[in-house]
């Protein structure tokens, strides 16, 4: 596995919850959303800024419409 990924073993309750509370601190931490398919879409080239732009509009009052946003703005 190359650099930046991290294999995650949830075989087991406690290494569930390993797994969660190392997703939500790299979160936090990195500002980043773990698996926004809006992102991934958009940065691959396969949504445009404005196909993302009505997929935020719904979701503007909540944090993760926010975050999209914030994607849109810096990307965009």
């Amino acid at each position: 596995m190359r650099r930046g990924y991290a294999w995650l073993n949830t075989g087991t309750h406690e290494s569930l919850l390993d797994a969660s509370l190392f997703i939500e601190t790299l979160a936090k931490r990195q500002g980043l959303k773990i698996a926004s398919l809006e992102e991934i879409a958009f940065s691959r080239g396969y949504i445009s800024a404005e196909q993302l732009k009505e997929l935020v509009a719904p979701l503007s009052k909540n944090g993760y419409g926010q975050y999209l946003q914030r994607v849109l703005t810096e990307r965009g």
